[in-house]
Formats: structure tokens, sequence, C-alpha cells
């Protein structure tokens, strides 16, 4: 922060408030109340919060608590939010607000406008990059966390075929595949979405839907479930029945570039890298293209946060990165194969984090 000039960090968002306050709270589901966060270049971070947060802040290592009676239709929080900003900031201050990409300003537009207005001489700086590289690297404490919620869905991928069959729809399979989660251990599964398609899907952000299994069927299910409010998010791939030898070999190809990707994730590489990588490969076994705009992400408090592995992301790897491999193409007009496994960035060898897919496509009978 010194080095970028900044007298103080503002935070609005949950990860952000909860990285540095350890503030973990299901409440920021209501959008209705604004919470806020500074972090000062020098002293103590100050929290301006509701005044129904009070008690969950102040378990926290958290003591400048500030509050008031939310909502509050004339003043919710400005006051006081301007206020703690003019004791940190000198009048020519410069306040660090995230920006840029994966970012958004959790607060009434019209709010920030009247603070701005309020803080004449001083401005408000993108500090998007800093957040995301500080961020970025996880402690080991944040990869056990990771880890345990990978560890948790990837036994739930493998007990699937125990329950899942021929006839049944994509809605029951996920609803137990959930239910198997939260009994291993997951505190929630916010994101468990499926496709499925007769010899293939062609989308793989909606459902689950009441679309019945049937014979030549191949079902995807993607999941981001988490535990201690860190995600994990990977995919995997079955057939039903039976499989042709043209999704055999899709999914062949998907596996192969997953792992070259996993052999180029070495610190020092670069996001675009990876995305090369697993391109090269998948271009190599006759892809059509690739809908998902991008090969990967990071990974951490948010399902998808950091950097892309995709061409001109120069995002350096480095040691405790969480990356997610996700190599996806089309094989075939309107059909697609996506992969999608979990690592960390280690010293030499990345560490696998998700338990590795099986290399040939499983078929439920």
């Amino acid at each position: 922060m010194a080095t970028a000039g900044l007298d103080v960090l503002l935070l609005t968002c949950e990860p952000e408030v909860r990285y540095f306050s350890g503030f973990l709270s299901r409440f920021w589901e209501s959008p209705t109340r604004p919470w806020f966060l500074l972090v000062p270049v020098r002293g103590k971070p100050i929290a301006v919060i509701p005044e129904i947060g009070a008690a969950g802040m102040a378990a926290t290592w958290i003591e400048d608590i500030r509050t008031w009676s939310a909502p509050d239709l004339k003043d919710d929080g400005i006051s006081l939010l301007k206020g703690a900003l003019d004791d940190v900031t000198e009048a020519q201050g410069r306040i660090g607000l995230a920006m840029d990409l994966e970012s958004h300003l959790r607060m009434p537009l019209r709010d920030f406008e009247a603070l701005r207005a309020r803080l004449p001489g001083k401005a408000f700086v993108d500090a998007g990059p800093l957040l995301r590289s500080l961020r970025g690297v996880k402690s080991e404490a944040e990869i056990d966390k990771i880890r345990y919620a990978c560890h948790v869905a990837s036994s739930g991928f493998e007990a699937l075929p125990g329950h899942a069959a021929l006839g049944q729809s994509e809605r029951e399979i996920c609803r137990q595949l959930k239910i198997n989660m939260l009994s291993g251990g997951a505190d929630s599964t916010p994101y468990v979405i499926a496709g499925s398609g007769p010899g293939g899907y062609d989308n793989i952000i909606m459902g689950p839907t009441d679309r019945q299994l049937g014979a030549g069927d191949v079902l995807i299910i993607d999941t981001g479930t988490t535990y201690d409010g860190y995600f994990c998010d990977f995919d995997r791939n079955w057939a039903f029945g039976r499989s042709d030898d043209e999704v055999r070999r899709a999914y062949e190809v998907v596996f192969a570039a997953t792992e070259a990707g996993y052999q180029a994730a070495r610190p020092g590489a670069t996001a675009a890298d990876l995305w090369a990588a697993m391109a090269r490969v998948m271009e190599a076994g006759g892809s059509l293209g690739n809908e998902v705009g991008r090969l990967g992400h990071g990974l951490g408090m948010q399902l998808t946060e950091g950097h892309s592995n995709m061409p001109g992301d120069e995002t350096i790897l480095q040691p405790g990165m969480v990356v997610t491999l996700e190599p996806g193409m089309t094989f075939a007009p309107q059909r697609m194969m996506v992969h999608e496994e979990n690592i960390v960035i280690r010293e030499g060898e990345a560490e696998w984090l998700s338990w590795r897919a099986a290399p040939e496509l499983p078929i439920i009978k």
C-alpha cells in the first residue's frame, strides 16, 4: 500500500472483508445492507457495519467496530464511513478500491457518489491488482481448506455411479450428489450444474433439469462445494448405457489436455502458458473450437477469482496459487466435452487437490 501510495483500502465485498477480518457469515446473501472494512496503511482495520453484525465482528480480531442501525433510508452508513475515512486519510488522501476484472462495488451507486462528494480532494484509485496479487497466493491453512473441499466433492463423484441409473433425471442425480457431499463434510454446495445429451452436451452452465438419462447420453456435473468459506471447482463426465467412439475420443483428448496443463503448471510460467499447453493438445485432437472462453482460472474464497488461463493473461504462477485446469472443446456440431481439475502450484511439480478423474470415460449401466 505504501509503495502504491495508498492511505487506506476500502473493502465492500464479502471475500475481501472476510480475507482481512475473518468475518464469515451467510448473512451476505441478503443484499439489503452494505458492509465496509477499512485497512489503513498505518494502524488497525476499522469495520463500519450494520448493528446486526456487531456481535459477529466482535468475535474476530477487529477491535474498532463502528455501527449504525441499518437499513437507514436516509443515511445508510455513509456519514459513519465518511468519518472513518477522514480519520485515516489526509486531506489529499488516496483511497484504494477494487475496480478491475472480477470486482464489483457492493453498495448503492448513489451512496458511493454521495460519499465521493463529501470527500473533496480525496482520490479513489484502483487497488484491484494489489488485492488480487495478495489473495492469489494462498497460505497452507487456506490450501488445506480447499483440499478438504476437493476431498469431499471427489468422494461424492466417486460414489455417484452407485446411485445414478438409466431413467433418472439430472435433478435426481444431482440432488443425491449434494446430499452425499453435505453428509461427507461440506458446509454447502452452492454451485452444482449439469448438462446432458445424446452423444454429448451443448451447455455447461445450466441445469440440472428434469431431463431423464437414456442410453447413449453423456452427463457432465460441475460443482463448487465449500468448506469453511473456501471453494473447490471441478467436474466429472459419465456415459449412460454405452458411448460411441467419437465421445470416448473427445474425453481422452481433454484428459490429455489436462495432463499437459498440469505439466506446464510450474512457478514462473504464465496463465497464458497453461492455456497454450492445453490448447495445443485439443487442436491436435480435432477440436472445432472452445465456447468457454478460457481453460481454467484461479480458485479460493470465490468459485472463480484472479487470473484466467487464456491468451494474453500474463499472470505469473507462484507457489501457493490454486488453479483450475479446465480444457473444453467442441468435438462435433453442438457437442462439447469439458474436463476440470484443481491443483496448487508448488516448487517443481504441482499438487493435485481434486482426485484425478478416470483416464477413460466411465459408463453407468
